[in-house]
């Protein structure tokens, strides 16, 4: 069924030699939709910490934040290329197409992932730079070189990557960790899954031409709807569980409540429409909202510190 070999990076090397790159090109090696969901949930992280971080350092920490996200994407790409090429929906990337050589993704996802870390190490402190570090080591390594080839659950590990910004943010304003930061990171770690998942259910065939393990190749897409209503239901609490923490106000409960609520019934629909392309479009409605999901809540709790609406409990002190 696969057509990845153990030369995989013999496989990489064959790709198209002369580098065709233009800035476009290295602006999409660094994933920018991604990115831009980094900045939102971190600035969120760094908006709701205690204390007031100067402008230009919330700035220079926000950018190194959102460079070290790319760099992942850069290094994503340099890897996966095999892969890439075999998939309709990446096939066009710089690498596999031939714009980008895998060596060039390579030396600038590195540049930009060390100096990202030395950056906001330097800058902000060294506990949100060990932060960051450890981010984009578990994307590109834990993620991408083992999990994403190997297990069903790699989207559900792996999300932990895509979930720690909103920490490192939080560090990175405060110089600890709070309870607060690991609550929106749980919120991110438990809406990665439903999110890919719904992806994964409409390109099915593509994961499986090239032998990702991805969990509707592997169980079915039926036991896919399944688990995606799960999580829906338990990112639910989780969804409203900031305006219980000191950090979201009547506001934020208002719209997480409606936000969860109506992903849930998406969820529903997803679980029981089956057949043909009703499914899919359920599935392509379901990812459509999940993204607004994640941004309605964390752009929530940005508009509510912007103009000053009280939460609804009292901030908790924080426990490292």
């Amino acid at each position: 069924m696969s057509l990845i070999h153990d030369d995989r990076i013999d496989a990489v090397a064959a790709l198209p030699g002369p580098s065709l790159a233009g800035v476009e090109d290295y602006l999409a090696l660094l994933k920018p939709r991604v990115m831009s969901l980094v900045v939102v949930t971190a600035l969120t992280g760094m908006v709701a910490a205690p204390g007031d971080l100067h402008p230009v350092l919330m700035a220079i920490s926000l950018l190194c934040i959102a460079v070290g996200a790319g760099a992942s994407g850069a290094l994503n790409m340099w890897w996966d290329a095999d892969i890439d090429a075999i998939m309709t929906r990446t096939a066009t990337r710089p690498v596999p197409a031939g714009r980008v050589t895998p060596g060039e993704a390579l030396a600038f996802g590195m540049t930009l992932s060390v100096g990202s870390v030395l950056m906001l190490g330097l800058t902000a402190n060294w506990l949100a730079a060990g932060l960051l570090a450890f981010t984009i080591f578990f994307y590109v390594v834990i993620y991408t070189m083992w999990l994403k080839r190997s297990t069903p659950q790699n989207i559900v590990i792996g999300g932990l990557a895509g979930a720690m910004p909103p920490m490192v943010a939080w560090a990175a304003a405060t110089g600890s960790v709070g309870l607060e930061s690991a609550v929106l990171v749980a919120l991110i770690f438990m809406w990665t899954p439903p999110h890919f998942w719904a992806l994964a259910l409409i390109k099915c065939d593509d994961y499986e031409r090239a032998g990702v393990p991805m969990l509707p190749v592997v169980a079915g897409p039926d036991e896919t709807r399944r688990q995606i209503l799960l999580y829906a239901l338990a990112l639910g609490p989780l969804g409203v569980a900031p305006a219980f923490i000191g950090l979201g106000g009547w506001l934020y409960l208002a719209v997480s409540i409606v936000v969860g609520v109506e992903f849930v019934r998406r969820a529903i629909v997803v679980h029981r429409v089956r057949e043909g392309e009703a499914a899919r479009k359920a599935a392509g409605k379901l990812f459509g909202f999940s993204l607004v999901h994640l941004f309605a809540l964390f752009a929530t709790l940005l508009i509510e510190k912007a103009v000053g609406l009280a939460p609804l409990t009292a901030p908790l002190d924080g426990w490292m």
